[in-house]
């Protein structure tokens, strides 16, 4: 198939882009680069051997997004792009949801015009609220604790609605947990712009010399060693869940799906503080300090749905996930170059 990928230089977008290649796809990108940097695309050429078109383009403009659909041939659309800092959505939230909200409905309204059916949506685990019940099915109620994860409520509920509107669509919602790790080349991996807001990146940039330490938010939760557990999912394994979710809904007759993607296991902040300081061969240090407002005990799916329907397992660990984001900051300290 030829996919569009929005938000396809990101970090979970530019991964799923070599997936795709890997397994046969053409691939077209469309980003606005404000949290991405134009050099990803040379280097995700570089790996696949193929030719990329890109759209440096805004999804929230309607006739843009339009007229992409008119000159681009696409069978099907993973869309990635959005704003995802949950601390930011807090104190923009306006920004969040004209956004987010805006550019899905200009992307699928150009699709309907152009009688593209298929879409794989970038979900979040964030739907789940704020004290789900362990692991986290599926069939978990879905709220939200900031103006992001209502985002991804949000449009999950209006593609549920356009799905029930008219039987060509296929439509899959993937609720990821924590993405971290880093392609294994070293060439592509995470490059947030400023303070980083996830723990991986944040450890990762300590550890070659970026960042002094670490902050550990609370260490007197009610976990195996008080600090906070999350499900970390390798990068490259959560690429091909998309995958595995294009060819699902291409050949299914559902018309929207939802599946986790994640590994089932929990690991604390500590643990994974202690892994990094094995892949680095460097000690990671950190302070204790108060907790979040927000942040809950732990958080890990039950991946049972997207094992059994999408035959996808997560199979890297948290030691692969470090190796690989070691070796990823190591060799780009600084992140994408600028040109």
């Amino acid at each position: 198939m030829r996919v569009l990928v929005s938000g396809g230089a990101g970090y979970i977008g530019s991964h799923t882009v070599v997936r795709l290649v890997e397994a046969g796809h053409e691939v077209v990108v469309v980003d606005d680069f404000s949290n991405a940097k134009p050099t990803v695309v040379n280097r995700l050429e570089s790996l696949t051997g193929a030719s990329i078109p890109v759209h440096a383009i805004d999804l929230t403009d309607v006739d843009k997004t339009a007229h992409l659909f008119a000159h681009e041939q696409i069978d099907a659309v993973i869309h990635f792009a959005g704003y995802k800092a949950v601390g930011e959505s807090v104190a923009k939230p306006l920004d969040y949801y004209q956004n987010n909200l805006d550019s899905t409905f200009s992307l699928v309204r150009a699709m309907e015009r152009h009688g593209v059916h298929r879409l794989v949506f970038s979900s979040s685990a964030t739907v789940y609220g704020a004290e789900p019940a362990l692991p986290m099915t599926e069939d978990l109620p879905t709220s939200a604790t900031n103006p992001y994860g209502w985002t991804k409520v949000m449009i999950e509920q209006v593609l549920r609605d356009v799905a029930a509107s008219d039987d060509r669509w296929r439509i899959a919602a993937l609720r990821y947990f924590n993405p971290v790790g880093a392609h294994p080349s070293g060439q592509i991996g995470e490059d947030p712009s400023g303070i980083p807001n996830n723990l991986m990146p944040f450890v990762a940039q300590v550890a070659v010399g970026r960042r002094d330490k670490l902050s550990v938010f609370g260490d007197d939760y009610d976990t195996p060693d008080g600090t906070g557990v999350r499900d970390y999912i390798h990068v490259d394994d959560l690429a091909a869940g998309h995958v595995a979710a294009l060819d699902r809904i291409s050949a299914g007759t559902d018309p929207i799906s939802i599946w986790n993607l994640g590994t089932g296991q929990g690991v604390s902040v500590l643990e994974v503080v202690r892994a990094f300081s094995r892949a680095s061969g460097r000690e990671i240090p950190y302070e204790v300090a108060a907790r979040r407002p927000g942040d809950i005990a732990a958080s890990y799916a039950d991946p049972t749905r997207a094992n059994a329907e999408l035959n996808w397992f997560a199979h890297k660990t948290i030691d692969d996930m470090c190796v690989d984001t070691w070796r990823w900051q190591s060799e780009n300290p600084n992140g994408y170059p600028d040109a």
